[in-house]
């Protein structure tokens, strides 16, 4: 099977691509070096002779996007309506990322797939144009929506936290918003595994199990770093004045998984024992 992977370079691109490789398939890994996904004729020159795509590449500056929605909309929206054209006429299979806020960030249960999409903020109306464009555009999709991921690549919330309590001594940390920490490589795995099985057009999310706030993550940060817990302090979303609204809840179910017996990602904090040797390595 020939992939092909936008996105490469990113912190979730270059786990799926090794998770791929690794697997035996071929894989085309292109980034904005190599491939302009708001042109069409830069995707019909590199989107060919494949069987499966996955867009990773999004605008996800989600403070800028408020500034500039319209540069957002053009990589989270167009960028996917033309991928999605593309695969259709070629036969391609479609995997495109997507985000927990195009919900509303606001409820008290886990968010299930076909509930309501009602961003808050233009990140969120952004990719959730983008879903709709990948839908309208293909009957040969797989979207998957995450959220609060981190990996080994690039800047993610455990090596910023890490961090910030060697730079000080103690960090405060939010304790009012809600949702599964997720990392890169159990995401890859788990786009791996929907194409092997084969499951049916879609939306799916792929987040892990369980829930915590972001002050009970630092906390468990903490403790793989050999530090006190208590040294991360409690604080609120309101103590930052960001542009963009953030989610208090982001909890995402995972009912599309069980319909099709494929296995959702782990618990979150046993997961996070897995991987915090590997993201918090030292380079």
């Amino acid at each position: 099977m020939r992939w092909l992977i936008a996105g490469a370079k990113g912190m979730l691109g270059q786990d799926l691509v090794e998770r791929v490789v690794r697997d035996g398939h071929d894989v085309v890994a292109v980034d904005r070096d190599e491939i302009d996904i708001t042109d069409p004729h830069s995707v019909a020159q590199v989107v060919k002779d494949i069987d499966v795509l996955v867009n990773v590449a999004a605008f996800t500056a989600v403070d800028k996007a408020e500034e500039e929605e319209a540069a957002a909309f053009t990589v989270n929206a167009t960028g996917p309506e033309i991928l999605a054209r593309r695969c259709a006429e070629i036969g391609a299979r479609i995997v495109h990322i997507s985000t927990d806020y195009v919900f509303g960030g606001d409820a008290t249960s886990p968010y299930q797939e076909n509930e309501l999409m009602e961003p808050k903020g233009a990140y969120g109306r952004t990719k959730a144009a983008g879903e709709w464009a990948v839908r309208v555009n293909t009957n040969n999709y797989l979207i998957v929506r995450t959220a609060w991921l981190y990996g080994a690549h690039g800047n993610s919330f455990p090596a910023t936290m890490k961090r910030l309590v060697e730079a000080n001594g103690t960090i405060s940390v939010v304790t009012d918003e809600v949702g599964q920490p997720t990392w890169t490589v159990d995401l890859a795995d788990l786009i791996v595994r929907l194409i092997d099985a084969e499951a049916p057009s879609g939306i799916y999310h792929g987040t892990s199990s369980g829930s915590t706030n972001w002050n009970g993550f630092a906390k468990a940060i903490m403790e793989s770093i050999g530090k006190d817990p208590e040294v991360v302090k409690e604080t609120t979303a309101a103590a930052f004045n960001r542009p963009a609204p953030r989610p208090h809840y982001s909890v995402l179910g995972h009912l599309a998984l069980e319909r099709i017996g494929v296995e959702p990602i782990g618990n979150w904090a046993e997961r996070w024992k897995e991987a915090s040797n590997v993201v918090l390595a030292e380079d």
